[in-house]
């Protein structure tokens, strides 16, 4: 049976409200009505349907057994209408802005290609880009401050009220200055002879780095400073002929290219993790926000 298009959202909500009220002159206050407007509004809609969903007696009003099927339906249906117009004034509101959290792995490597092609698409729209550690921009974008995050799929508990969407795979590295004697290990176990920038515990990759010492019976190294800097890691690997860093490749990637710093030799693999785009889950994107999406995964593809 196809959908009567006599009914309108006006006799959808008028016996939703009588119903809920169980009052005609209560639903008709709720509406701004006259009881005439609301009892002729709920006839019209009995006359369209061709059942008889309410009744009239002394105690008030109640629905009959056809009534009670309808209203859930009813219900549901003015929801999701009225949710779907939110969306839509929301989109409308955010085309002229567009807030992204990126992790330092994808701050460096895949984001100023994508910011910029969309500048170029959108240039109407200000873009913000936050940088920072997973459990920050996550908790951001989960409060509504943030309208995407990229960056690396993180723990199950983090991740509560966000849908991730992947874009690669990514694994960790150790590297170290070329000129430093650690270029030659080729075991995890080895790296304790060394200062260790080890990855902090709100960072993604800390559960794969832990992981992996653990499966090769490494201790976590006493010697260690933890950090999610860019700057800082790379500024005292560079200097520090005596220190290695643990780091997301895309992080480093360009140093690597460039010579300026050196992976070492030991199997990394296990590390492999997830990049890719976290949004909140529930929601009907922005505008701004599924072109830049879209932006991603076209480079990514």
């Amino acid at each position: 049976m196809n959908m009567d298009r006599r009914i309108k959202f006006r006799h959808l909500d008028a016996f939703s409200a009588i119903a809920r009220a169980r009052s005609f002159k209560i639903a008709a206050e709720q509406l701004n009505l006259t009881q005439p407007a609301i009892s002729k509004t709920l006839k019209e809609l009995e006359d369209i349907l061709g059942v008889v969903v309410m009744e009239r007696s002394r105690s008030g009003v109640s629905l009959t057994p056809q009534g009670e099927v309808f209203l859930q339906f009813a219900e549901q249906s003015t929801a999701a209408l009225r949710h779907g117009l939110r969306s839509i004034q929301a989109t409308n509101a955010a085309l002229g802005q567009l807030r992204l959290g990126a992790l330092p792995s994808v701050a460096s490597s895949l984001l100023p290609d994508a910011v910029r092609d969309f500048a170029v698409e959108n240039p109407d729209t200000l873009v913000e880009v936050h940088e920072g550690p997973h459990h920050d921009l996550t908790s951001r974008l989960r409060s509504g401050g943030l309208d995407l995050v990229v960056g690396r799929l993180g723990k199950p508990d983090t991740m509560v009220g966000l849908s991730f969407q992947q874009l690669y795979s990514e694994e960790v590295v150790i590297v170290a200055s070329p000129s430093s004697s650690a270029v030659t290990l080729r075991s995890a176990a080895d790296l304790d002879r060394f200062r260790v920038l080890y990855p902090p515990k709100d960072s993604a990759i800390r559960p794969l780095v832990a992981r992996l010492l653990i499966a090769q019976g490494v201790p976590l190294f006493r010697n260690r400073i933890e950090t999610a800097s860019p700057d800082f890691g790379r500024a005292v690997t560079l200097a520090d002929l005596n220190t290695v860093w643990i780091i997301s490749k895309g992080v480093v990637a360009d140093d690597i290219e460039k010579g300026r710093l050196f992976p070492l030799k030991i199997d990394m693999a296990s590390t492999q993790g997830a990049v890719g785009i976290m949004s909140r889950a529930e929601e009907v994107p922005s505008v701004a926000t599924r072109t830049f999406a879209r932006l991603l995964n076209d480079m990514c593809g």
